[in-house]
């Protein structure tokens, strides 16, 4: 079997190039993931009922990381099964991966002895938090980015530029990599957030671009899809001192998150040791927002299930979501998962294929 040496590799804006790293040898061709018609509703719950039986599973597995975190404690490889089922409108994805740790706790509020409230986090050598931070899974979706088909979600990683340098600085080692494309190329990024996302029953659509200015974009590449409302900011007060809302009821489905239906303004009645979530959710509306899902985890195993049109109308649809127009054609992908860390992930080598039968 050939091996070669894997220089670079990544998924949600992260990479740090890898000298010396055996991958899995190159395919001749791309494995697949068969999407089965169905007549029968799929309930969006987290649970793998009875629909599901009829379609067959693709093992993906995932054993890379794309840098060493001076503090990551998660896993540092998993199986993931997927499978996926159509109808006349919509295409269904069931993920499915073993993780030992329900990670929830992102920037969490704690209050302390003296009565203070501190948000807790645990940021690396390149600023991202791998101790306080959420589950999370990503999949990207190939538009028309060149080499994504052969390469993957590696095809769009880039050590800040294409010199790996900032400002005459060489970053490899010492800061996180970014995703962008060539100009007029897009990827598809489908995220699930565990603590942002989940408890709205929502993914987090995302695309990338060819940006590779920060003072364009912060992010570089990476956007949010069209939106015109909803989204997720940090939980804090105009002092900066401690939390702004709190959930109505504590220790419930919300207990990470404060979202519309549960939120209220924050009334100090807590002891030393007690948390408040650190993070704002609410739904996105406009394109942000088409894709629905939700996740449960249970005896260690994450089960996520996804529904999204096979085609999408929304503003600047074209070239921020893939669209599953011709069910003659394969559709190229990967995915991701991120162990309770902002963005070290682990992954795989090339890509993958949708088909639909």
């Amino acid at each position: 079997m050939r091996r070669f040496i894997k220089t670079t590799a990544g998924f949600a804006g992260s990479l740090i190039i890898l000298g010396g790293v055996l991958s899995n040898a190159v395919q001749a061709a791309n494995e697949t993931l068969t999407s089965i018609k169905t007549d029968t509703t799929v309930v969006l719950d987290g649970m793998a009922e009875s629909a599901w039986d009829k379609a067959s599973a693709l093992t993906v597995q995932l054993n890379n990381l794309p840098y060493k975190a001076n503090n990551y404690g998660g896993m540092t490889s998993a199986n993931v099964a997927m499978k996926s089922l159509y109808d006349e409108n919509f295409v269904y994805f069931l993920i499915q991966y073993d993780d030992p740790t329900k990670s929830l706790a992102r920037y969490p509020w704690e209050k302390q002895a003296d009565g203070s409230w501190i948000q807790l986090k645990g940021k690396d050598q390149t600023g991202h938090d791998n101790v306080y931070y959420e589950d999370k899974f990503g999949i990207f979706w190939n538009i028309n980015a060149r080499g994504f088909a052969k390469k993957g979600c590696s095809a769009a990683c880039h050590m800040q530029n294409d010199e790996g340098k900032i400002a005459g600085i060489d970053q490899i080692g010492i800061a996180p990599g970014r995703k962008y494309t060539r100009e007029g190329q897009t990827i598809d990024m489908w995220h699930w957030k565990s603590v942002r996302m989940n408890p709205l029953g929502l993914i987090d659509d995302q695309f990338v671009d060819h940006v590779k200015d920060p003072a364009v974009n912060k992010n570089w590449g990476r956007h949010g899809d069209s939106k015109t409302g909803g989204g997720y900011v940090n939980n804090i007060n105009a002092d900066k001192t401690g939390p702004a809302f709190m959930n109505r009821s504590q220790g419930n489905v919300d207990g990470f998150t404060i979202t519309p239906s549960q939120m209220t303004a924050f009334v100090d009645t807590f002891k030393p040791g007690d948390r408040i979530p650190g993070i704002v959710s609410e739904p996105f509306t406009g394109s942000r927002g088409d894709i629905w899902a939700k996740g449960e985890w249970q005896d260690g195993k994450w089960t996520i299930e996804i529904k999204r049109a096979l085609v999408t109308t929304g503003d600047k649809a074209e070239i921020q979501d893939v669209q599953f127009s011709d069910l003659s054609k394969a559709y190229s992908f990967g995915i991701a998962v991120f162990d309770n860390s902002q963005i070290d992930h682990l992954y795989h080598d090339s890509a993958y294929d949708l088909i639909f039968k």
